[in-house]
């Protein structure tokens, strides 16, 4: 079976945790700035940003620790955290890991049966929640929930009076409860968003998580340093986010905190960050909001060159020798024309980003890369304290997740399911050992999904072991290619490939909500015409058949999609048919538009 091991940069001492680097910046920096707060007023010049420095990060986490403890948080409690990405949420994350407590996630918009879920399973005896909203969430479900006895809100001021009830308590009782906390304590339970069944909560150690950051930290030095600072937007519930957190606390860089995605350009232009972190849809609709204004100021086919001028540079620089001296002066040109502005929706510091969470089109990744901001594509899961591998600065390759970070051995089964082996995987699921034994064992992790190593260690994912469709005839299908191959036209907001245990391959596909109004214009509908009156529209359906016929020319013809339909509505996380990472969850969508489905296939 092919393997590949990376030795460990860093090793993490059973008397580790993860606040340790919270106390010892405020010791040995006191006066730097560790976060960037949005509170409006005068602050930090014309940005609207106020300063926290490492200081009074700690002095924050503290206060809250004093509070928890009045309010008779002992070590080990499960303490649930509802709340959008804002600087309270961290706080409050390293005040219940400061007193020996375990922080427990739910995503902010988490449905009540979800979020009844986590707390119940949990066990959680208290939650920290935002809104009013969440409270009222939290409260319509409490009565299955015997064990939860106390609810603070954060928008409610409770966060204020936690720090007032801490008063009464010795901050040395703080102290004495982080140093007695070691490696393989728990500190947060986070649960898998799950694409299909019941959420499972993965019990996360601060020697996993730790070991994960100090090794990402020695492979991505230029992300993780003091002059380094990131813009975070993705869900703080999510443990790929999480890693992000701690690795700027453990090497001081700067952090600032944004929920509002529909204002996320934005607050990068503002904050100007030198990296960033997202899931892969973000650089699609970045990419796709590009293509749209280029269309709308009639600078199409100029856009369209850049693109490919983009693309062909990226791949020349992993050529020997490099980009040619034609390529790189029409990449001159188009760098003043294109690529700057596209730099500039990021706040004109940013060079690299990291992404996760689902595939990264490697035409994307070129195009990026090639535009200035490169991508670093890394794969990792919840069971895994996030990362196990990445492209680093030292060796990026452009469709593949990269080589396993220091510390991780890579194995690939011999049904192609790829295994892995580190300090930062899990010791299992909470109350669920049966699904633990599935998962673990003889020391490697199982995950569920496939791939390949190449000569040098670089690891590429094909797809999901539970997602290969098997049609009818006996052929396998890996959908994940085709959907990627398609979302790459503008039109295209989601797609879904079906075809398990059926005659033929399908699709189901929804339009780009930013792209409608212009192909209206274009084709000489009226402004408010929908989806749904429209989608049987020949045009429409000539413009997305092209995309598919494009994806089908990469694939054997049994594999090819035969026919597909265009959805009146795109999938919501509200409907339960995306999780808070924006992953379409398969199973679900085929029962949601179970009518759809029927209508490609009949009964």
């Amino acid at each position: 079976m092919p393997e590949v091991s990376v030795p460990a940069a860093v090793t993490i001492d059973d008397s580790a945790n993860l606040t340790n680097p919270v106390w010892a910046n405020a010791e040995q920096s006191p006066d730097t700035v560790q976060f960037l707060r949005r509170l409006g007023g005068d602050v930090d010049g014309s940005r609207g940003w106020t300063h926290v420095t490492c200081r009074r990060f700690r002095d924050d986490v503290v206060a809250v620790a004093r509070g928890l403890i009045a309010n008779g948080i002992e070590p080990g409690t499960r303490v649930g955290l509802m709340s959008s990405t804002r600087y309270e949420w961290t706080v409050v994350d390293y005040a219940v890991m400061s007193v020996g407590a375990v922080t427990v996630p739910i995503y902010e918009t988490a449905s009540p049966d979800q979020a009844a879920w986590t707390l119940s399973d949990s066990g959680a005896t208290a939650c920290v929640v935002e809104t009013a909203d969440h409270a009222r969430l939290v409260d319509g479900v409490r009565g299955g929930l015997p064990g939860l006895t106390q609810v603070w809100q954060i928008d409610r001021g409770d966060l204020d009076r936690l720090r007032a009830d801490g008063d009464r308590v010795d901050p040395a009782e703080v102290e004495r409860r982080r140093g007695a906390i070691r490696g393989n304590d728990l500190a947060t339970i986070i649960y898998t968003s799950g694409t299909t069944g019941r959420p499972k909560g993965c019990m996360i150690t601060h020697r996993n998580l730790q070991s994960d950051v100090a090794n990402a930290i020695a492979a991505l030095p230029d992300l993780f340093n003091e002059r380094a600072s990131t813009l975070l937007f993705l869900p703080l519930a999510h443990v790929f986010a999480r890693l992000i957190q701690a690795g700027v606390v453990q090497t001081r860089a700067t952090m600032g905190h944004s929920a509002e995605m529909d204002r996320i350009t934005d607050e990068l232009k503002s904050f100007r960050p030198t990296f960033v972190l997202a899931v892969p849809r973000v650089f699609e609709k970045i990419r796709s909001g590009a293509t749209q204004r280029a269309r709308e100021d009639g600078r199409e086919d100029t856009f369209r060159r850049a693109e490919q001028v983009a693309v062909q540079y990226s791949e020349a620089l992993e050529r020997d020798g490099g980009p040619g001296v034609r390529l790189r002066m029409q990449h001159l040109l188009f760098d003043r024309l294109v690529y700057r502005k596209l730099r500039a929706g990021l706040g004109n510091r940013c060079r690299t980003a990291i992404v996760g969470g689902a595939p990264l089109n490697p035409q994307l990744g070129h195009f990026f890369r090639g535009a200035g901001v490169t991508i670093y594509e890394g794969y990792g899961l919840t069971e895994t304290s996030a990362a196990v591998t990445a492209n680093q600065p030292r060796g990026t390759r452009i469709g593949t997740v990269g080589p396993p970070l220091p510390g991780v051995a890579i194995r690939i089964d011999t049904d192609g399911e790829i295994l892995i082996k580190s300090d930062s995987v899990f010791p299992g699921y909470w109350n669920n050992p049966e699904a633990t034994a599935e998962t673990l064992s003889d020391g490697w992790l199982r995950s569920g999904d496939l791939g390949q190593l190449d000569s040098d260690g670089f690891l590429k994912v094909t797809g999901r072991k539970k997602e290969i469709i098997v049609t009818a005839g006996g052929k396998h299908v890996v959908p994940a290619a085709l959907e990627e191959r398609i979302r790459e036209h503008p039109l295209v907001s989601q797609i879904v490939v079906l075809g398990d245990q059926r005659p033929f391959v399908s699709a189901l596909v929804t339009i780009d909500e930013s792209a409608w109004p212009k192909w209206l214009a274009e084709h000489g509908h009226p402004r408010d015409n929908t989806v749904d009156e429209l989608r049987d529209d020949p045009p429409l359906r000539a413009e997305i058949q092209s995309a598919i016929d494009a994806a089908n020319r990469t694939v054997s013809h049994p594999e090819q999609i035969k026919t597909f339909r265009i959805l009146p509505t795109d999938f919501t996380e509200s409907a339960n048919e995306l999780t808070p990472t924006l992953k379409v969850k398969r199973d679900v969508v085929q029962q949601t538009r179970a009518p759809e489905v029927a209508a490609i296939y009949g009964k």
